[in-house]
């Protein structure tokens, strides 16, 4: 199938939406390669093909190099989803260097560095889907430096979008509001969130994945670029 099959880059694919990511678009039958700080495994049944490394997002000689280690030599890269985040909760009392540092290395620099490791091998036709939040868009308190970063990604993915346009790929970003991640999980707070959304939910892992397939495969959003699709479930409305 080489040749012929699609591949995506997805980073944090060893849990939460980037895992959910990963088996959409293996079920898809497309060749996934997957990448996070941690071991990530999947079902081996699924049609696609799945390669895996650990490798930091914050280190582009890293990315560089385990691409090509997992990719033969010149083989395109159609899609990269750039799920990888973390969220720390900080205010201007209890931000400090260190967390600063690590929340927009990872959040933006990270993205940046994902983006230009691909960059060789994406073709016209190639999508990039770029995960920032709800926080990009409205005040959560105690989220002072991850909504700043997540505000970053939104405005990253216009510009990258405007620059990457004339080689005809598409950069679009995903801004999720509650889903029903282990890390959000572990906050204890998703029942409550539930209940202030306008649909009465929190959103599966799934359903957002279901987004990166949609925003990577060239169909009816052929000809969209530079948005971040809001999927809140009506919380955040803009």
């Amino acid at each position: 199938m080489q040749g012929t099959q699609r591949t995506v880059v997805v980073t944090g694919a060893a849990s939460g939406m980037g895992l959910s990511t990963v088996q959409t678009f293996l079920r898809s039958g497309w060749r996934v390669v997957g990448l996070d700080v941690v071991e990530s495994g999947v079902d081996g049944s699924e049609p696609g093909a799945y390669l895996s490394a650990v490798a930091d997002v914050r280190s582009r000689d890293a990315l560089e190099r385990v691409l090509g280690e997992l990719l033969p030599a010149g083989e395109p890269i159609h899609a990269v989803a750039n799920i990888a985040g973390v969220y720390p909760p900080t205010s201007l009392e209890t931000y400090d260097e260190a967390t600063y540092r690590r929340i927009f290395d990872i959040n933006v620099l990270g993205i940046l560095n994902v983006i230009a490791a691909a960059r060789p091998r994406l073709v016209d036709g190639s999508a990039v889907v770029n995960f920032a939040s709800v926080d990009a868009f409205t005040v959560s308190p105690g989220q002072l430096l991850y909504g700043a970063s997540k505000a970053a990604v939104v405005m990253l993915t216009k510009a990258l979008a405007l620059e990457l346009a004339p080689a005809g790929i598409r950069v679009n970003g995903i801004a999720p509001g509650w889903v029903a991640t282990p890390g959000n999980a572990a906050t204890g707070r998703m029942d409550a969130a539930a209940a202030g959304i306008p649909l009465g939910r929190v959103a599966q892992p799934e359903e957002i994945a279901d987004w990166v397939l949609l925003l990577s495969t060239p169909n009816a959003v052929a000809f969209m670029t530079g948005e971040t699709v809001v999927l809140s479930g009506g919380d955040v409305i803009r």
